[in-house]
Order: structure tokens, then C-alpha cells, then sequence
């Protein structure tokens, strides 16, 4: 239904100074660095200081200034100058001031000099001759965390020094939160691993900081907020948990899965992407008599203004503000309903993060049932490429987007193909239906979907079996173009009993094939082609009935059967039992924990256990879930590593 509310002019963005991730150069950690928790108050400390020494003449080597000034309150610094070492910075307007040659740093007149770069001593040595005699020196070392919380002791704004990610974490009496990983830096040869966290309120105050020491091995780590909530007598809170890892080595990215659970829910979602972006894309507008609202987590300890995040319908940039400040590490759910109030689905939400935020979860609520689901990146960087129109047969599929059709005797499914890329205009797609053992039961041409598009795919077809799973892929018949990075909406709901829902979004890969496109086959540990995989099952709360929908995605023909072992670990990562599946090529099996694993070796495993699934054959793609008795269920994409 097209959008009938006036057209609005897109506002001036807020969007933060800083670099977080970049698929090309990886990770920055400048940022976490400076607005980590225990980076606040040292922060007060030196802008106090500097704001009294006098005029301050600010050297910048790397041009961190402006994140720093943007993280960090320095307003009440008087500032005599800012000066650069590299020549592309040299007339550059940062923050207000004009970059200027270090070598005229002398002329500034300033009392003090402030250096605005980590283990800058020998920075503070290389200008020495071109400062005034006595002018006092300060540095951005001032403001370190602690050195117990330092893994890489030689290079400060090394990332295995921020391995940090933020959780929605919550508890009240129908609602609990647990965050559920695992030690798999321990597989790598990291020993001793630790954990810090701090527990924020909606309002950005600690509420709680403690730390753990992990299980070695390959071990489960868990945080129930049942348990914080009675461990440091706390009354409900809806808030944030700030996770810093400590000694890791070989992936330095918290992965991690997260249930929500109570008589009104039960929700799994995938870990927050660390990285701060500017756009996020995959929220649906609500159905008629829906609720969805957008937890706006600040990842920042600086205050996000009540115009830097805004919402519009995907494809316009008609942008709506939120129209209220959230303070540092604080966080609001924003109701789409009240900010968008002319949209429905199967029309969807854009929302302009300005780089304030990790990545967002919402929360969807219809006759008093709740289910909570992620949006994704969508990317800035990206832009159509010319070549994945000509991959040929060779590459057979190409790109593929699986995900799961659940048994529909039981299920309805529905797909909503969603941009995520600022470049991306048109999506030319088709949808291809599976059974379980591989066999083709339809095809679907989607078109050349307009970016603004509202075309839902409904996930039915008729399967041996009764269930199977669905494919997007590329189909430029009707023109369009094409940057490899599919995603979608699935959204699921029983047909019967208790009327509850579950949704997940990802995005394409090619699959199982030795040819190699850019990065694609992606692989979890090396170089492409990813031929092989490794992923993580949780067993949720209690030790409930998990299950998992395995979907063995094939560009081209692969091995005709994967060669799938599920190994059942406990808490300290000791494995149990093990069992075997074997997946038919552009199959998929859909299995409970219980059916390959016996109820005393699912003891042993519950509190903290985890299913490991394996494959050295080829790359499977996962879903994981809960059940219920009473018909509540969880589903999202699974993770490796």
C-alpha cells in the first residue's frame, strides 16, 4: 500500500566522526577505546585538566581528533590550534579547526600541548624540537583502561584490546534475558580467558560490574539476568550489558546468542554486530493490530541527540526523528507505529543510525505475545557489481539466501526481500523451493523489485515431506543489478493453539563450490572457498528441547550427502556424545536435540552445554530454536566460528 503521509525533507544527519568496521581494513578500535566505560571518567579528568592549563594547542598524527572531541566532552578545552603530520590532513577542517603543519605548532602560543594518540611517547620525542620550552605535555594515554582489562600490552589500539559487544539485557517478572556463548578463542590457544561486564540502566547508569574467569577449553559461557538480579539485589531492569573480553586470541569478535523468555514469549536472536553503522535495514512495519518497537541501544558513552537517529519508510528519505535524546549507554524503545503511523506491512523501515548504535533488535507484540528479532547492516560501502551478472554457470546459483520452510501442517512462512545496501535501487530476484531431500518444488520469479517494494513471498509449496526450505537468488531477466548481498524478512507463525510468531533475517553466500568469487565461498577459519563448517547450537534454558533446521545450500552440484557429526558438549566444553546426519545436497533436516541425543547425556549438558555441528564436506547454513509445550517457539540464523 503506497505511504500517504506528505513527503518530508530528510534533516541534517548527526552521524558520529568515527571509523568502526570496514571490510576492507577490518575493525578500528580508536573508537571503543576512547568511549569504553572506564574511559569516562579518566576522559573528565584530562578535559578538567586541559581546560585549565589554558590555550591548548592540539597535535593529531592520526586524525583521532575528531572522534575523540565526539565521544568525549573537551567543550570547555580553549583551543589554540590543531595541528597534523601527514600532509593529506594538512588544511583539512576537523571539529571547526583548520589542520595545520606540526612545525608551526610553536607559533601557537599555546600553555599546553595535548597529543591525541595512544602510547604516544615517541610521538611526544619525534616533535620535541618545534615545542616551546617548558610548555606542559599531555596525551591521550591519559585516558587508558586499566591494564588487567589489556590483552596486547605492546599495541594499545590493537583489537584484541577492545573485544567488546553490548546485550539487551533485561528482567522483569514475565521477561528474562541470558546471553549465551562459548570460550572459542580457547581453539584457537588463548589461555585464561576473562570476562568484564557492566550493567547498564534504559537511562545509562551502572547498575552492577563484575568479572569471570571462562572454563578453559572450548567451554560454554552464560549470563542469566535472573542470576545478576539476585546476585547484586536488583529490582527489574531494561537495559544493556557491556561485555569486554580479556586475553583472547585468533577471532576478536564476541559472537554470541540471546533467549528471551516468559508466559508471553520466547525469542532467540543473534549477537549485536559491534560495529556502530551508519544505516540499519529488515524492520517490517507493523500488521494491523501490531506493535513493533526498536530498541535504540547507545553504544557510546556521548548522549545521541534527539535528531541523531532517524526512521523512514525503505526507499523514500523521508526521515523522522526520534525525537528524544538517549544518554550514553543508555537505550529507548521507539515505537514505529507512533512514529510512522501511515506504514504497514509488508512495507518496511530504514533507519539512520548516524554510527550511535550496535546492531538494533525489535520487538514485535500482537494480542498480548511478544517476539524480539534483529535488523542488519546495511551497507554504505557497497555498490552494484557488474560481475555478479556475468558469474555463468560455473558459479550455477551464484548467491544464494536459504532459510528454512517449516513443516506446514504446523507452519506459515512468509519472505519479505529487503535492501541492504544504501546503493542498492533494484532487486532482481527469484525464489526456488526445496523439499528436504533437494528435490525442486517450484520456482518463483520475483521481478526487478523497486527498492521501496512491498512484495511478500509466502513460503509454500508442495513438499515430500512436509517441509523443506526456500532459496533467493539472483534473476536479472527483467534487468536490475546486483552487489551479492541478498537479504530477507522470514517471518513464521503456528496455525494452531497459541498464537505465537517467530522472524529472522540474513543474507546470501555462494555455497559449495571450488571456484572463487572475491571473498565468496566464505569460510570461518582461513581463506575461501568456506567448504567446510563449524556452528554453534545453544540449549537454551533449562536445558529445553532446542532444535535446529540444517539447510545444505549447493551453487553448483556438490557432494551428493554432508557428512555431519553433532557433537553434544557440556558447560566446560567436554564433549558428551556425538551423533551423525547426513543432509541430501540442496536438502536440509530439521532435528531436535532429543531425537539423536539420549534425556541422561541431555543432563549432563543442561546449564550452560551446547550442541557443536560439524562439517568438513561442505558449508551448511543453520537456523536454531526453542520449543515449547504449549506451542511458543524461537528461530533465528545460527553462528561459527
Amino acid at each position: 500500500m503506497p505511504d500517504s503521509s506528505p513527503a518530508r525533507p530528510e534533516t541534517a544527519r548527526r552521524a558520529l566522526p568515527i571509523e568502526t568496521f570496514d571490510n576492507r581494513t577490518g575493525g578500528d578500535a580508536l573508537f571503543r577505546a576512547v568511549g569504553h566505560p572506564l574511559a569516562v571518567e579518566p576522559a573528565r579528568k584530562l578535559a578538567a585538566q586541559l581546560a585549565e592549563a589554558g590555550p591548548v594547542a592540539i597535535y593529531d598524527p592520526f586524525g583521532a581528533w575528531a572522534a575523540i572531541s565526539a565521544l568525549q566532552d573537551f567543550s570547555a578545552v580553549k583551543i589554540a590550534g590543531l595541528y597534523g603530520q601527514n600532509h593529506a590532513h594538512i588544511g583539512r577542517d576537523i571539529a571547526g579547526l583548520k589542520v595545520q603543519p606540526v612545525s608551526r605548532i610553536a607559533a601557537a602560543g599555546a600553555k599546553a600541548i595535548f597529543v591525541a594518540a595512544f602510547d604516544a611517547e615517541p610521538l611526544v620525542a619525534q616533535i620535541k624540537p618545534w615545542l616551546p620550552e617548558g610548555v606542559a605535555v599531555a596525551t591521550l594515554d591519559a585516558m587508558r583502561i586499566p591494564d588487567a582489562l589489556i590483552t596486547d600490552k605492546k599495541r594499545y589500539l590493537s583489537t584484541f584490546n577492545f573485544v567488546t559487544n553490548l546485550v539487551l539485557f533485561v528482567d522483569e517478572p514475565r521477561r528474562h534475558t541470558r546471553m549465551v556463548s562459548a570460550n572459542y578463542w580457547a581453539g584457537y590457544g588463548a589461555k585464561n580467558v576473562r570476562a568484564w561486564f557492566r550493567l547498564f540502566d534504559a537511562d545509562g547508569k551502572a547498575l552492577a560490574t563484575w568479572d569471570e574467569t571462562l572454563a578453559p577449553g572450548v567451554s560454554a559461557f552464560t549470563v542469566d539476568s535472573r542470576e545478576v538480579r539476585q546476585r547484586f539485589g536488583l529490582g527489574d531492569f531494561t537495559g544493556q550489558l557491556f561485555i569486554h573480553m580479556v586475553d583472547v586470541t585468533g577471532h576478536d569478535v564476541l559472537k554470541y546468542a540471546l533467549d528471551f523468555w516468559g508466559p508471553d514469549e520466547i525469542t532467540c536472536t543473534h549477537d549485536a554486530n559491534p560495529w556502530p553503522a551508519d544505516y540499519y535495514a529488515g524492520i517490517p512495519a507493523p500488521r494491523p493490530g501490531e506493535r513493533v518497537r526498536v530498541w535504540v541501544q547507545n553504544a557510546h558513552s556521548c548522549p545521541i541527540p534527539a535528531d541523531g537517529v532517524k526512521f523512514s519508510r525503505m526507499g523514500t528519505d523521508a526521515w523522522v526523528p526520534m525525537a528524544a535524546p538517549v544518554p550514553g549507554f543508555g537505550m529507548r524503545a521507539i515505537d514505529m507505529g507512533e512514529l510512522l503511523p501511515s506504514l504497514s506491512w509488508p512495507q518496511q523501515i530504514e533507519m539512520d543510525a548516524g554510527k550511535f548504535v550496535v546492531r538494533p533488535r525489535y520487538e514485535v507484540e500482537i494480542a498480548g505475545k511478544r517476539h524480539v528479532a534483529h535488523a542488519n547492516v546495511e551497507r554504505s560501502d557497497l555498490k552494484p557489481d557488474a560481475d555478479v551478472a556475468k558469474l555463468g554457470a560455473d558459479f550455477g546459483k551464484g548467491f544464494i539466501l536459504p532459510a528454512p520452510i517449516l513443516p506446514l501442517a504446523d507452519f506459515t512462512g512468509v519472505a519479505l526481500p529487503t535492501p541492504m545496501a544504501r546503493g542498492q535501487s533494484t532487486l532482481p530476484l527469484i525464489a526456488r523451493f526445496y523439499d528436504k531431500d533437494g528435490a525442486l518444488a517450484r520456482e518463483e520469479f520475483l521481478g526487478n523489485l523497486a527498492r521501496d517494494h512491498a512484495r511478500e513471498v509466502h513460503l509454500t509449496a508442495d513438499l515430500a515431506g512436509g517441509y523443506g526450505h526456500v532459496e533467493l537468488s539472483y534473476d536479472f531477466r527483467d534487468g536490475g543489478a546486483g552487489d551479492g548481498w541478498i537479504h530477507a524478512i522470514f517471518r513464521y507463525a503456528r496455525k494452531a493453539g497459541a498464537a505465537h510468531a517467530a522472524e529472522t533475517s540474513f543474507g546470501s553466500h555462494i555455497f559449495n563450490t571450488a571456484l572463487v568469487f572475491k571473498n565468496e565461498p566464505q569460510s570461518y577459519i582461513g581463506r575461501p572457498p568456506g567448504l567446510t563448517t563449524r556452528l554453534f547450537l545453544s540449549l537454551g534454558v533449562n536445558a529445553q528441547d532446542a532444535f535446529c533446521h540444517l539447510i545444505y545450500p549447493a551453487s553448483t552440484p556438490w557432494r551428493k550427502t554432508s557428512e555431519t557429526v553433532l557433537e553434544l558438549h557440556d558447560a566446560t566444553g567436554t564433549k558428551i556424545a556425538e551423533s551423525s546426519l547426513a543432509i541430501p545436497c540442496s536438502g536440509s533436516r530439521l532435528w531436535r536435540v532429543s531425537e539423536h541425543f539420549g534425556k541422561a547425556d541431555i543432563a549432563k549438558a543442561a546449564n550452560g552445554g551446547y550442541v557443536l555441528i560439524r562439517d568438513r564436506t561442505c558449508r551448511l547454513f543453520g537456523y536454531h530454536g526453542l520449543a515449547e509445550p504449549d506451542g511458543r517457539f524461537s528461530l533465528d540464523h545460527m553462528f561459527g566460528f
